[in-house]
């Protein structure tokens, strides 16, 4: 028997390997540094992202597959690295303060997250069903453990439990899913897969139906979307502020990127089909997040329902498909990561030792206490309920217009209504920051902000505005981005 060795470009997985490399390298020697060096870890993280994400700009333009057209690099993929890396190194900033302070700086923290990072690129770059579930696994198992990564806490001992739980659980829809198309097709490839449904009578074809729901169950718990979301509030408000953070971001961008390239891919053809439930998704998502937001009385519980909602919105894109639906729901994601981890930022500082003060009224008076701080939240509040000029009235604006010009003007229509009901919710901490008192500090308190925070807010803030006054560069990388899948 002979065998085939298949051509491998290690050029188009340059990304992937450093990534891997450094997450293995920090697993190999931070049993063997001392305490007072193990913030040596976090900064072989951050510099693994950087060199990353340079390997990962040489890549732009260039579209070839390798390892049996399993992985494919195109700026589609590209693009949604660079949301991935830029994530991940503004998480990895705003952690060190933050183990320091709880007394839990471990290097194996920061290889999960280079290893939950690995796992998010994977997702982008694969073009076959079994390299999705791949990176699919390889970010949900970190991400489990660093949901629960403060081992002495009750809430964060649940949140990693109840992810993983629910996680295995949707993780089972994915790979059934996964079954029943290769047991229709014959192959798991996403490129024989839309050639079989274009030369044969997909809508007759049960099992790529149920291969189809399927998969969409198992995306739709990894982006959070309605009835798929239960999971989020008491993870979000269980684990770890920075990795509230993360999860919020990256992963949720991975499955988009995962989810588009199948559905907008693979499924193209019969998307007549599938849209009419993934409107409704959509509408149920905006809603259900938006009006349960209302309620919180925590604000990590507040943005965890603001999640849901944003998903929604980008679900609207996915409905609207096209080339314009796809860049302005990459536009939209790149925004939100911004706009979100620049909010949890603030979060942390506010905290203290075994104190995360994330109740709405830790939240009073902190215009007098710390002015800085309160415009920065503010701006970033006022961008994830869409105002101009920030990045999230460009990302949405962007959004519902793609809508608009794909007939969806209904689905528009509740999306903006439910922008209106967000508004209330947001404003309502800007209210007790700047026209309220201080309830559980004194005026006279000084909010320490370490240095990798204040990086990570003039980072934020700079891309916060710089998209909403100035979006057409980065629009005009997404629309480039997404010409190679059309």
């Amino acid at each position: 028997m002979d065998w085939i060795i298949p051509a491998v470009n290690l050029k188009l997985i340059l990304p992937e390997i450093v990534v891997c490399l450094f997450a293995i390298l920090i697993l190999v020697t931070d049993p063997f540094l001392s305490k007072e060096r193990k913030i040596w870890s976090a900064h072989l993280s951050w510099i693994a992202v950087v060199i990353a994400f340079i390997a990962n700009i040489r890549l732009w333009n260039l579209q070839e597959a390798t390892f049996t057209n399993m992985f494919l690099v195109d700026n589609y993929a590209t693009f949604f690295k660079f949301i991935f890396l830029a994530g991940s190194f503004l998480i990895i900033l705003i952690s060190m303060s933050y183990l320091k302070r709880e007394e839990i700086l471990h290097g194996e923290y920061f290889s999960l997250i280079l290893f939950s990072t690995l796992g998010m690129m994977l997702l982008a770059s694969g073009f076959d069903l079994v390299v999705i579930f791949l990176g699919l696994e390889i970010m949900s198992v970190s991400l489990y453990v660093l949901a629960g990564f403060k081992r002495s806490d009750l809430a964060s001992n649940e949140a990693s439990l109840k992810y993983f739980l629910m996680g295995a659980f949707a993780t089972g829809f994915l790979l059934y899913g996964i079954v029943m198309i290769y047991g229709s097709v014959g192959s798991t490839n996403l490129g024989q897969i839309i050639n079989h449904i274009t030369s044969n009578d997909a809508g007759s074809n049960l099992l790529i139906w149920a291969g189809a729901g399927l998969l969409l169950v198992g995306f739709g718990f990894k982006i959070a979307s309605v009835p798929f979301h239960m999971w989020v509030p008491d993870v979000y408000q269980g684990a770890p502020t920075p990795i509230t953070a993360f999860i919020s971001a990256g992963p949720k961008a991975a499955g988009f990127a995962a989810l588009l390239r199948v559905f907008l891919f693979s499924f193209t053809t019969i998307k007549m089909d599938w849209t009419m439930i993934v409107w409704i998704m959509a509408a149920l998502t905006m809603s259900v997040g938006n009006i349960v937001a209302l309620a919180q009385s925590d604000i990590k519980r507040m943005l965890a329902y603001s999640s849901i909602a944003h998903a929604g919105y980008v679900l609207v894109a996915l409905v609207a498909g096209g080339e314009t639906g796809v860049s302005s729901a990459l536009f939209y994601l790149l925004a939100y990561t911004f706009m979100n981890i620049g909010a949890f930022t603030v979060v942390i500082a506010l905290g203290r030792k075994g104190q995360d003060n994330t109740k709405l009224e830790d939240y009073s008076g902190l215009g007098s206490r710390s002015p800085i701080l309160a415009i920065l939240m503010t701006i970033f509040l006022f961008s994830l309920a869409g105002f101009p000029p920030t990045a999230g009235f460009m990302a949405k604006f962007y959004v519902f217009g793609s809508a608009v010009k794909s007939g969806f003007t209904g689905l528009v229509i509740i999306g903006v209504l439910n922008s209106l009901i967000s508004v209330y919710y947001y404003l309502r901490i800007v209210v007790l920051m700047f026209m309220q008192a201080p309830v559980t500090r004194t005026d006279n308190e000084r909010i320490k902000v370490a240095f990798c925070a204040i990086l990570v807010l003039i980072i934020s803030t700079w891309a916060v505005l710089q998209m909403g006054i100035f979006p057409q560069s980065l629009l005009s990388l997404a629309q480039a981005s997404v010409s190679s899948i059309f």
